[in-house]
């Protein structure tokens, strides 16, 4: 038995994450015309604990339902719900990585070399 596959002879799971992928690229866009990247502006521990936080919520909605992601988000169809925080999850995971594998022309930001002043640009010690 052979598997049904769609355009490009892809399987229907990976033309759904393609398709994902492409409304996280535009919800990133659209939250960076609002908020710039002040994801970033408390440096690499602050973009961690930003992506804990969200760790953190989806643990806890999960926790319920023995940590059963499909019971539990099948059970919570609220707009701000389970489906929410995936989203947010992921979508931060994409720019931690971005960031992560820019070019090695853009500064270091390494806590114990950079500090964050009043305007938001960085400075060295």
């Amino acid at each position: 038995m052979t598997k049904k596959t769609c355009k490009e002879d892809i399987s229907p799971t990976i033309y759904k994450v393609r398709k994902i992928a492409k409304q996280d690229a535009q919800k990133l866009h659209e939250a960076e015309q609002s908020y710039g990247d002040s994801w970033k502006k408390r440096g690499g521990v602050g973009a961690f604990m930003m992506l804990a936080r969200k760790w953190d919520r989806l643990e806890k909605q999960v926790n319920e339902h023995n940590f059963n992601i499909f019971k539990a988000s099948a059970k919570d169809k609220r707009d701000e719900g389970i489906i929410d925080d995936i989203r947010d999850l992921r979508r931060y995971l994409l720019l931690v990585e971005a960031e992560i594998t820019e070019d090695d022309d853009k500064p270091n930001y390494d806590d114990e070399k950079f500090l964050l002043n009043q305007t938001d640009e960085w400075k060295t010690r």
